[in-house]
């Protein structure tokens, strides 16, 4: 206490220095309608520049909920325009109900961590696994287009072979014209692709969308893949190949989701089970 009193009684000219600014201060903003209304303008600056930040900060971490939510409603809207246009082409809309769309609860949404767009190997990670339900196999999407298959599944991660490597391999069908082939990357171009062998009898034209077909058993039918941009002949002339401009953007994407529906994951066990009796009874 006494060591209180000693500093206090030492520079006791300093504080009263102070107190009397203060005093001056609040005389001269309350009692002066120019020196207030500077202070009030200033204050409301400042706070309405704080606002605005946090404001800022508040919405980019929204920001990653929203696109979220807009992938899995872009994903069951794509299917519902599929089954739209398939029912159009066979002008039976009566039929257009179906039980294979992709529901909220099959759907395991994921962030992009890693991924490569520039070798012919391309690989991709996301911050989902085991533990989320991910298994081998299943088929990753995005709001506007399918991203590729998962590879490598550990508890909370997984590895994905996108579409943009030349492993990948996707059934996919013309939509509303029910001719189909199988997806094929090249390289080179992030944003093409081919959908190879296309029967010679089909019928379609530049413009047309390309969707999953549910063939693969990876896939729900009616995932939006992208647009033909270009017909050209297969190397043995015996079918079509097609230049398809992927919707989905590879070089930007952050918001994917995993399709966990079960019935796919049997369908797709049931069939590489019949490969492997096949190629077994054949040696």
């Amino acid at each position: 206490m006494n060591n209180l009193l000693d500093f206090l009684f030492k520079r006791y000219h300093w504080l009263l220095f102070i107190a009397l600014e203060v005093v001056s201060g609040v005389l001269i903003f309350r009692y002066n309608n120019y020196h207030s209304s500077v202070w009030v303008s200033s204050a409301n600056s400042v706070t309405g520049a704080v606002y605005t930040f946090r404001s800022s900060v508040t919405s980019f971490f929204q920001r990653g909920v929203i696109n979220e939510e807009l992938t899995a409603r872009n994903i069951y809207l794509e299917q519902k325009i599929a089954k739209y246009e398939d029912a159009r082409a066979t002008s039976d809309l009566g039929s257009s109900e179906d039980n294979s769309s992709v529901e909220d609860n099959s759907l395991v949404k994921a962030k992009v961590i890693s991924n490569s767009v520039s070798r012919p190997d391309n690989l991709m990670t996301i911050n989902v696994g085991r533990n989320d339900g991910v298994e081998r196999d299943m088929g990753v999407i995005s709001g506007i287009g399918i991203v590729g298959v998962t590879y490598l599944v550990s508890d909370n991660y997984s590895v994905v072979i996108p579409v943009l490597n030349t492993r990948s391999r996707v059934s996919c069908t013309i939509r509303g014209k029910g001719y189909f082939g199988y997806l094929h990357w090249e390289g080179a171009e992030t944003d093409m692709a081919y959908l190879e062998d296309v029967p010679r009898h089909a019928k379609f034209k530049k413009g047309d969308y390309v969707e999953t077909n549910g063939y693969s058993a990876i896939f729900p039918p009616g995932i939006l893949v992208g647009e033909i941009v270009g017909i050209y002949n297969s190397h043995d002339g015996l079918s079509y190949r097609l230049k398809v401009h992927l919707t989905t953007d590879f070089a930007n994407l952050r918001d994917v989701a995993v399709v966990t529906d079960r019935s796919f994951i049997e369908q797709g066990a049931l069939m590489r089970a019949a490969r492997d009796s096949m190629m077994n009874s054949g040696r």
